[in-house]
């Protein structure tokens, strides 16, 4: 297959809608107004050349994506992480998981200001999924 620049993007494009929701994407949208060459590399090296790579499945990325967001104190980046963790599946007490054990590596303040994140997506998560 080819790996031009338009299959590129496409391909995270793709990755992209499997991750977030389309509230998300739009709120992402915003560094496209600003800066559309940023946005473009966004979408095709971050997610058309990494995401979409076959060896690691989407949770295996998202599991060192969370941890090197954690690591970096990136917590709004985290947020939409968070929320694409579960869209894919994985569960609430893996990703609580990760925090705790991050607390070890990069210490009980970026630990905590994680889990207060993660608390805040649960809550509306599951509240979204008893009204559905």
């Amino acid at each position: 297959m080819e790996n031009n620049n338009e299959n590129r993007y496409d391909n995270g494009a793709h990755v992209m809608n499997e991750l977030f929701s389309e509230e998300i994407q739009t709120g992402m949208r915003h560094i496209q107004e600003i800066s559309p060459d940023l946005w473009d590399m966004i979408v095709s090296f971050g997610f058309g050349d990494l995401y979409a790579r076959n060896t690691l499945s989407l949770a295996q990325r998202e599991y060192i994506t969370l941890t090197a967001l954690i690591t970096q104190g990136a917590f709004d980046q985290l947020r939409p992480h968070i929320h694409a963790s579960l869209k894919i599946g994985m569960t609430q007490q893996e990703i609580t998981e990760i925090i705790i054990q991050c607390a070890g590596y990069v210490g009980f303040p970026k630990a905590v200001h994680a889990m207060g994140i993660a608390g805040e997506i649960f809550k509306n998560y599951n509240e979204d999924k008893s009204n559905s």
